[in-house]
């Protein structure tokens, strides 16, 4: 079934990428999920083409290829600034590994590509005038806001039991309900998702939780006990009850992690980054908003908390205080106590370590020196000081315990 779209700017961009490949006597498509978020008008992101063209000849047309997964024909096209995912319309022998097909066929038509994919949804391509290609029932499943498999979906699943994370992605992104028959099939394989490589489940969950629809995609995760196959959860099955009834969107997993460990707290971040193997940048976040979290439950929003709050944190941060003691803490609140701060870091102190170092000579140097700068730190932040030199040497001196 073929329907023409309107192409938005992306597209129009990209549509030089497809010109080149058929001026070198090939076919090429926009496939998958770029033409199903055309279709539901929402935001395009990386835009994949299909092409007959081999990899080989891809890297002869273009002057920029990455070649990223040749084996299974897929190189990335660097254009006008750009990545384009191009891949060779191929079918694919069994999953081994549960990820790579052992052996791929490049053929020369798309049908046989689209037969291939995951969901009904992501099995379409369109060409350059616009016309989609829809031989799945997918533009039917979009207007009916449904997920399901093309094909048997048992051996979809089979293939790359990552699809079930990501069914349940979708659910949360898109607002879909999941059939019934793609969820039976789901509940057959879900046990193998241990299997895969735990980096790949972060990435989709990541998704999930970011979703418009969140709690769309936590009721499917729940429902079909996925989460019991899942890091941690399947070690404490009932942290799943304990999010919030109120569940939004939480743009990082970073924030994720925090709202389990809050949530949780018998359950360090420190377990969590390593049974879900994040990067020291999620950690680091969590660890930030966890103190931010403490220091709002006991002390509300203070100085402090915004002082050590970075700024990129501020959305999650007012994303968990509204679903844990909903409550709302409004971005422009953040800003205002930011920028009414005497001090944006410690390295803004009108004194160093060697002024205070200075101020006592009959003693060696030690972290008293730094916990000193510490509590100075605060009493500047909470107004009880002012940051000038001599004030703060003052305050130093009558107040010696500072330094033990």
């Amino acid at each position: 079934m073929v329907i023409t779209v309107l192409f938005t700017k992306p597209f129009i961009e990209a549509k030089e990428v497809l010109n080149h490949i058929e001026n070198s006597g090939y076919e090429a498509y926009f496939v998958g999920g770029c033409v199903r978020d055309l279709l539901l008008k929402r935001e395009i992101g990386d835009i994949d083409i299909a092409t007959s063209a081999p990899p080989s000849v891809i890297q002869q047309i273009f002057n920029k290829v990455i070649p990223v997964g040749l084996e299974h024909g897929t190189v990335i096209v660097r254009h006008r600034h750009q990545s384009y995912e191009v891949t060779t319309f191929r079918v694919e022998g069994s999953y081994s590994d549960q990820r790579h097909p052992d052996k791929v066929e490049f053929i020369q038509t798309i049908d046989q590509d689209l037969k291939r994919r995951d969901f009904t949804i992501n099995a379409l391509a369109m060409d350059k005038k616009g016309d989609v290609i829809d031989l799945f029932g997918g533009r039917s499943d979009i207007e009916n806001k449904v997920i399901q498999s093309v094909g048997n979906g048992y051996d979809r699943f089979k293939e790359d039991p990552l699809r079930i994370i990501r069914a349940l992605r979708f659910s949360s992104q898109l607002g879909f309900h999941i059939s019934p028959n793609t969820i039976k099939d789901m509940k057959l394989v879900k046990s193998e998702i241990e299997n895969i490589a735990v980096e790949r489940v972060n990435n989709e969950m990541a998704k999930l939780f970011a979703g418009d629809y969140i709690e769309n995609g936590i009721n499917y995760l729940s429902n079909t006990k996925v989460y019991q196959h899942l890091p941690i959860m399947n070690e404490h099955p009932d942290i799943i009850k304990l999010l919030p009834k109120n569940m939004q969107a939480i743009q990082s997993f970073g924030g994720v992690i925090a709202l389990f460990h809050f949530l949780a707290p018998t359950i360090s971040i420190k377990k969590w980054v390593s049974e879900w193997k994040c990067s020291n940048n999620v950690k680091n976040e969590a660890l930030i908003l966890n103190d931010a979290l403490l220091q709002y439950k006991n002390c509300g929003l203070d100085r402090l908390l915004v002082y050590c709050l970075p700024s990129n944190y501020y959305q999650v941060f007012s994303e968990l205080v509204n679903m844990i003691f909903n409550q709302i803490v409004l971005i422009d609140e953040l800003v205002q106590i930011d920028n009414s701060l005497p001090i944006k870091s410690k390295k803004d102190l009108a004194i160093t370590g060697d002024d205070v170092r200075g101020l006592f000579p009959q003693l060696k140097s030690g972290p008293w020196i730094g916990n000193t700068l510490t509590k100075v730190e605060h009493e500047v932040l909470s107004g009880n000081l002012k940051n000038h030199k001599i004030d703060l040497k003052d305050w130093i001196k009558w107040n010696p315990h500072v330094i033990d």
